[in-house]
């Protein structure tokens, strides 16, 4: 069976981190809500528990509260942050509000060498804290191997019953060791070997899906991002051609985005490729549209109409595949204060209606973003498709302000192709989150020549950001901004002017519509 650490989310908004920490050891992690019977993790036969960070304060009413039996499995358990306060309240220890609360950087000095969560790190450790009560009081049998100014209590231990309990938070990047602490948890404590791997990973989902799809067929409408791609090339190794790829042009893509999907999956993937070019329906909805809300309202009916049509054409199927990642997944503990607090809805992505009455496929749906293109690569994608940056489902829509025509399409996907060049050139496309074009409804007086030009303006994006709900504008050198000024003016027909975006977000978005 697979070795697997359970983390038990009380809310945390790092919690997602701790799982992608674990996974970093190369050993498989499991989000599980705080309140999941005891019972049921023994049937998963953890080799170790983690009790993640929380809002709550253990010793208010209705704080979340896990299984008190889940003590009693006989498996190691780390506690962080929230996690430690509830394993101290749980096995006879005390936790008051602090006097002082500690928030950001401290520093960590360990007190006892021996400890095997501190294995081959120094004494003194950066150490980011996120917390405003404190242990007062120690569980029979545990002590503290570690202290910081506010606590003595900053680190915890029971070596007896393999029972550990950190203050900090040591999945943060801002515990710049604390990966090496996650890694003496879940390899030298919990005896987890390296066995989660992308190459085994495949071989368990080749399994799963041919035992869930027996002789039945699978239809997934294929986007050429990322995750779609991915999930094709993983269903295409495990079934063949019980799957059919429908590919929709909505007239709404990047430079060569048709031709490239039906090359790499058509001829070098040999999968069965549906190509259904839409693109005169969807530009004829969207003329004189300018509301962006409506424009993408617009563009999901159009979709769902399509596919659907184009579902019965490829015939009779009982499974629909979906890209569904691990974070979409995942629902987030409702917990009054929890900045993670959002309940996630994934099974009918898109918009599909009920009455498309398939079942679902979803052989993603235990990886991060980061693995899938991990994955992609191993399947032998091409780089271009596995690396390549986030792209908005509503296409270029959502980057042309103002009317969608097919004119402006072309403008916009003409000078997009040049950014997309230039950032690959320069060796910086792969390094941030996203560059791209956008096309202003501005029109300005310009020089060309020994002509006057009355032309639209092109602004340039590039963000960095983690996972896209923040983001900070990236730096561009100045001679590649005046490379990228220079080729879009002159190469691309109806513009002479560009402008570079220099916003982040917040306030603004890194889209603009």
């Amino acid at each position: 069976m697979l070795e697997q650490i359970i983390i038990l989310d009380f809310g945390s908004q790092y919690t997602q981190v701790i799982a992608r920490r674990v996974r970093e050891c190369n050993v498989y992690s499991q989000i599980l809500r705080y309140d999941t019977p005891a019972t049921e993790i023994a049937r998963l036969k953890p080799s170790g528990i983690i009790l993640s960070g929380g809002p709550s304060s253990v010793y208010t009413k209705g704080a979340p509260l896990p299984d008190k039996n889940i003590f009693n499995l006989g498996v190691p358990i780390l506690g962080i942050c929230f996690g430690v306060q509830l394993l101290a309240q749980f096995l006879g220890g005390k936790v008051e509000k602090g006097l002082k609360r500690e928030y950001g950087k401290g520093t960590l000095r360990v007190t006892d060498s021996y400890c095997p969560l501190f294995a081959n790190l120094p004494e003194t450790l950066q150490v980011w804290n996120s917390h405003g009560d404190k242990l007062t009081k120690l569980p029979r049998d545990f002590k503290s191997v570690a202290v910081t100014e506010n606590s003595e209590f900053a680190a915890i231990e029971n070596r007896e019953r393999k029972f550990f309990g950190l203050q900090f938070h040591p999945e943060v990047a801002h515990t710049p060791r604390g990966k090496e602490i996650i890694v003496n948890f879940v390899q030298n404590i919990c005896g987890c070997g390296k066995s989660w791997t992308m190459r085994n990973y495949i071989e368990q989902a080749v399994d799963e899906i041919r035992a869930q799809v027996g002789s039945e067929r699978v239809i997934l409408g294929l986007s050429g991002g990322v995750d779609s791609s991915v999930a094709a090339a993983l269903l295409h190794k495990a079934i063949g051609d019980q799957l059919t790829c429908i590919f929709v042009n909505n007239g709404l893509l990047r430079a060569r985005e048709a031709e490239v999907v039906q090359e790499v999956f058509g001829k070098h993937f040999k999968l069965k490729l549906q190509y259904e070019d839409a693109s005169k329906l969807f530009l004829k909805g969207l003329k004189g549209i300018t509301d962006p809300e409506r424009k993408r309202k617009i563009i999901g009916k159009t979709f769902i109409e399509v596919f659907q049509a184009a579902t019965k054409r490829a015939g009779k199927a009982k499974f629909l595949a979906q890209g569904t990642l691990y974070p979409d997944v995942i629902e987030s503990v409702p917990i009054a204060g929890n900045p993670a607090a959002l309940i996630k809805s994934h099974h009918n992505v898109g918009g599909l209606p009920k009455k498309m009455k398939f079942e679902l496929v979803e052989p993603l749906k235990c990886l991060f973003k980061d693995e899938v293109r991990e994955l992609g690569l191993e399947l032998g994608l091409p780089r271009e498709i596995v690396l390549r940056q986030p792209f908005p489902g509503p296409g270029l829509a959502v980057r042309i302000l103002g009317e969608v025509s097919p004119s402006r399409c072309e403008i916009l996907r003409n000078a997009d192709a040049i950014v997309v060049e230039e950032m690959k050139s320069s060796g910086l496309y792969y390094k941030i989150w996203q560059s791209f074009a956008v096309l202003l409804p501005v029109r300005s007086v310009g020089v060309m020549g020994d002509e006057r030009t009355y032309d639209y303006t092109i602004a340039i994006r590039a963000v960095e950001s983690q996972d896209g709900m923040t983001a900070d504008w990236v730096k561009l050198p100045y001679d590649l901004l005046e490379k990228l000024a220079s080729r879009i003016i002159n190469e691309v027909k109806g513009v002479n002017r560009c402008v570079f975006d220099i916003t982040s977000k917040p306030p603004g978005t890194i889209e603009w519509e």
